[in-house]
């Protein structure tokens, strides 16, 4: 597969800043004569071709805010949104709305589109806050935007989140206290979500600070129906000894895997429990209530668009804030009734010698 050529390839290429390759290729400030050459010469030879971003700088903003999304059918999303909505109605401005489908390739194209609208600013869940070309490019041309979900590592990116590993680690812990020692980590593909990563770091601290062996993460298809992940999960739930247990990077995909674990023959909780994240009202409203990690993601996008109008009109710098988040208990986590389970460190700590 060739490579796919961004501004940090230029600039790596011609060993100097993002920010100077986009000042030669906009001529947006003087730069010596050797760096010029040096850029010049980069973009030729890896045939990079400038993004419509720095152009669209030149011209009148409206107001409208954009906005990208990795789904427009996971509640999670949505109630985002509408936080982000209503908080751009009070300042007078609109959204333009697009969303991936959870395809990371398609987020510089979107944002480019989105720019290109003479947006005012961009709102941002993107699938890896950390290692992003669209970001490094909105970044070097100093265009206002706010992450929502994501937790950038970059103390230059502005994001509104929960401390995603914080959270899976409690529900860990809750799901360890329950007398579960056989965890099975399910996700969506990560390369698709930062947000699962970090969830999954979460459960493997909790896992180990109990002396218990974390499973290796089963990546899902998060647009997959509950038969597809029956047939994914048969291998690791039929075993002699399977999971008691089923931490889910988010609600969407943990009220799937009850279904799929019900067509595979198991109880829920009966003879596994299983835990979400994400908090959204689908999950209370189903039988068993699906136990999860609640979050405040309306009031992310109230935030969002709040610190977004906070740089835009009075020059505050980009920064992390984290909301809180709450475990709710549900009906699909509840003790483990199986003996067969491995002792946690916890265990083997207040057991009587032999």
């Amino acid at each position: 597969m060739p490579r796919i050529v961004t501004i940090r390839t230029v600039a790596e290429r011609a060993g100097c800043s993002i920010a100077t390759v986009s000042r030669v290729i906009n001529r947006s400030a003087p730069t010596s004569a050797a760096v010029d050459a040096r850029v010049r010469a980069a973009v030729a030879e890896l045939g990079f071709r400038p993004s419509e971003i720095g152009r669209a700088l030149k011209t009148l903003r409206t107001r409208t805010l954009g906005v990208v999304i990795p789904s427009l059918t996971n509640p999670v999303f949505a109630a985002s949104v509408a936080g982000m909505q209503s908080a751009a109605r009070e300042r007078q401005h609109t959204l333009l709305l697009t969303a991936t489908d959870y395809e990371p390739g398609a987020e510089a194209e979107l944002v480019e589109t989105l720019v290109a609208q003479n947006v005012a600013g961009l709102i941002l869940t993107v699938a890896d806050a950390a290692e992003n070309a669209t970001l490094d490019l909105l970044d070097a041309e100093d265009i206002p935007y706010v992450l929502v979900h994501n937790e950038p590592p970059h103390p230059g990116r502005a994001a509104v989140c929960v401390d995603n590993a914080a959270a899976t680690f409690a529900l860990t812990e809750t799901m360890i206290a329950a007398g579960h020692r056989r965890i099975a980590y399910l996700a969506g593909r990560f390369a698709t979500s930062d947000r699962a990563r970090r969830r999954h770091e979460g459960y493997r601290a909790a896992m180990e600070k109990a002396g218990l062996e974390p499973e290796v993460p089963l990546e899902l298809d998060y647009l997959g129906d509950a038969p597809s992940h029956a047939e994914a999960l048969a291998g690791l739930f039929r075993a002699g000894a399977p999971p008691t247990a089923a931490l889910c990077s988010n609600d969407l995909l943990a009220l799937s895997v009850v279904g799929a674990l019900r067509t595979l023959g198991f109880r829920v909780p009966d003879d596994v429990s299983v835990a979400g994240f994400d908090g959204i009202a689908l999950g209370g409203a189903v039988h068993p209530t699906l136990a999860t990690v609640d979050t405040p993601t309306r009031l992310m996008g109230e935030r969002a668009v709040a610190l977004l109008f906070a740089m835009i009109n009075e020059g505050a710098a980009p920064r992390v804030e984290h909301l809180p988040f709450t475990l709710r208990p549900g009906g699909t986590l509840a003790p483990t009734a199986r003996a067969d389970q491995p002792a946690s460190q916890g265990d083997r700590i207040t057991s009587s010698p032999p």
